[in-house]
């Protein structure tokens, strides 16, 4: 396929690559994306599915039909991908499929659980489960050797022995937009939700490109060679010609195709000598990312906010910290949330309320002495509830070819005694 390149007089540079071309009045014609938007709504009930708003994510769940006849794991799992892409878990996270059975079968049976331990394994296997699907990874660490001392290496023997599949996509459901910190912060009421660590696009990072010609042969025979490096497919093109018939051209190559595109600028003389070379932001995926702030419609009182969380959570004690000069009274206005262990998220956020499964004890106590008051829930508790969502979700995916089950035998192992 061959694409053009618009200069500012009008005429037609004929490309032999791909390129996105524009119109160009200044030095360059991509704008990333730099505001964070805010999104209003009533704080994503279960009943609400929220459509997923970057590009590489948006769906609506009305837009699938169930399938007919049962799925296999790759089929699940693309559902899975569709629901949270794993791109927006965090680099550090093991996320995805971690086990794969050797012989293939068809999906009928898949459990939900916060915590793969031996007491949800046993589960697993009485019900003759395909797949388990694990919020949080049973295997993070690499492994050298696979033996039954470790608890850890021994699910991942039993799961392979009996044929069952593992996921895992943690820290891809705290980002997505609809994901557990939405629901998290939804405990609280209604009110405007905005992410506290914005999640970006990982598409391949990009490079601006910005040099002279002296006129459209040398430009011409520019594009000539650049069109014949791999990666190159997609270039972004622009360049705006100036009074003596000189061309400022722009263009926005992949990371992949940026070393050899360098180096034929470099052996040109007009363009190694105006050569500037900027990496280009990349725009974020709005409503994604790690913790969420909310300002709340209505504001409630630190007691208030305690007894919607515990039901919200399901739980009948959580741990409260009153921050400096607070009472049981004080209202609260904004909250930030951030499930699991959310304090290198959420500390130094003003807020008036956190709320997270665990913080340290001088954590908690920075808290504290900024105003803030703080409700624990334990780690796990501020994620499970998550999974009835989900739930609901799946099987709208799925249809009734598939059985989705939420562990009965998953907990936290802190127990308020």
């Amino acid at each position: 396929m061959f694409a053009t390149c618009r200069e500012f007089s009008g005429r037609l540079f004929h490309l032999g690559f791909n390129l996105s071309c524009s119109i160009s009045f200044k030095t360059s014609t991509f704008h990333p994306i730099a505001q964070l938007s805010t999104s209003h709504h009533p704080l994503l009930s279960t009943s609400r599915f929220p459509v997923l708003r970057s590009a590489r994510v948006i769906r609506y769940l009305s837009d699938f039909t169930h399938p007919t006849a049962y799925m296999d794991l790759k089929g699940v799992l693309e559902v899975l991908e569709q629901l949270a892409p794993l791109s927006l878990a965090e680099s550090w996270d093991n996320v995805g499929l971690l086990v794969e059975p050797s012989k293939p079968r068809p999906i009928k049976t898949i459990l939900l659980t916060n915590d793969l331990t031996t007491a949800v394994m046993d589960e697993a296997v009485a019900m003759n489960c395909d797949l388990i699907v694990s919020y949080h990874p049973p295997l993070f660490r690499p492994f050298k050797r696979l033996l039954q001392k470790d608890w850890k290496q021994r699910l991942a023997v039993r799961a392979v022995e009996c044929g069952i599949a593992i996921f895992s996509p943690h820290t891809s459901w705290d980002s997505v937009e609809g994901g557990v910190n939405d629901w998290l912060v939804g405990g609280m009421g209604s009110g405007k939700v905005s992410v506290l660590s914005q999640a970006h696009s990982s598409s391949p990072q990009k490079h601006r490109l910005e040099f002279f010609c002296v006129n459209d042969e040398e430009l011409n025979s520019l594009l000539e060679q650049l069109r014949h490096i791999e990666g190159s497919e997609n270039v972004q093109c622009s360049a705006l010609r100036n009074e003596s018939g000189g061309q400022q051209v722009n263009l926005i190559f992949n990371s992949l195709a940026l070393t050899a595109a360098v180096q034929i600028l470099v052996s040109h003389p007009h363009a190694s000598r105006s050569l500037n070379i900027t990496q280009v932001q990349q725009p974020p995926l709005l409503g994604c990312g790690q913790g969420r702030l909310g300002v709340l419609d209505e504001p409630v009182s630190v007691s208030t906010a305690v007894q919607k969380m515990k039901t919200h959570l399901g739980l009948p004690h959580l741990r409260l910290a009153l921050g400096d000069q607070q009472t049981l009274d004080s209202l609260v206005k904004t909250v930030a949330v951030c499930a699991g262990s959310g304090a290198s998220v959420i500390q130094g956020v003003k807020a008036d309320l956190y709320i997270t499964g665990e913080m340290s004890h001088h954590e908690v106590l920075d808290a504290v002495s900024k105003g803030t008051s703080v409700i624990l829930s334990d780690h796990s508790n501020s994620e499970r509830g998550f999974l009835a969502v989900f739930k609901q979700r799946l099987n709208a995916r799925l249809g009734d070819t598939v059985t989705v089950a939420i562990s009965q035998r998953d907990q936290d192992p802190l127990q308020v005694v």
